[in-house]
């Protein structure tokens, strides 16, 4: 079945923005892939969107945030900080599982560097 990015596309990873910990929120993510990429896909509003999205392998560094409140509720951020420059940081709010979801993204960010000859190993967690 295709879905809005393409027939070979595949989503591997999908939230929404928790309030108190529900996804009742209008920010949805998801983390997309094919042959030839893999992006982070930020969906935000509803009568108002908007959309941005960054290929992994740009991503430099991850961070995880969770405050108290976000630890009640199993929620946290992560902070990617890229060297594309419309994006230069992308904030994942209130995902459900971060540590999870950083190894995730971890993971696939050394994959999409080591496709692309990059240097692989900053993300070892």
């Amino acid at each position: 079945m295709a879905n809005k990015w393409g027939p070979n596309c595949v989503v591997e990873w999908h939230d929404r923005k928790r309030i108190l910990g529900m996804p009742i929120s209008f920010t949805v993510y998801d983390l997309v892939s094919n042959d030839e990429w893999t992006k982070i896909c930020i969906k935000t509003g509803i009568l108002f969107t908007r959309e941005e999205e960054i290929n992994l392998y740009r991503i430099h560094d991850i961070a995880l945030s969770s405050s108290l409140g976000q630890k009640i509720f199993g929620v946290g951020t992560i902070w990617l900080y890229s060297n594309d420059e419309s994006t230069p940081n992308l904030k994942l709010v209130n995902v459900k599982n971060p540590s999870k979801v950083r190894n995730m993204i971890a993971s696939k960010i050394e994959e999409e560097k080591a496709k692309r000859g990059f240097r692989v190993g900053e993300f070892n967690y």
